[in-house]
């Protein structure tokens, strides 16, 4: 799969988040990595002033590190989520 940076992209992964327990939200903050997740609350962060690629490859590492139960997912949104974890991520 390839990824491609642009606002639609990023639209596409957050349509997934919408669709799971995780609340996604932007906010200021000096996470390391760019993004902090709160597993027990089932929020994840990233820092609003990344830049759009940024964003795309935080919101990217957190998909992969989090368990999403695909059936929740529409069909549209499963078949994204399969090819982003198939996906090896290259920076």
């Amino acid at each position: 799969m390839e990824i491609k940076y642009t606002k639609h992209f990023l639209n596409r992964l957050e349509d997934i988040f919408s669709e799971t327990d995780y609340m996604l939200r932007y906010e200021k903050g000096n996470f390391q990595s760019g993004y902090c997740i709160l597993k027990d609350t089932r929020i994840a962060i990233v820092n609003k002033y990344y830049s759009l690629d940024g964003k795309i490859n935080s919101l990217l590492e957190i998909l992969k590190q989090i368990d999403i139960n695909t059936k929740d997912l529409s069909e549209k949104n499963r078949k994204l989520f399969q090819e982003i974890n198939q996906t090896q991520l290259s920076f």
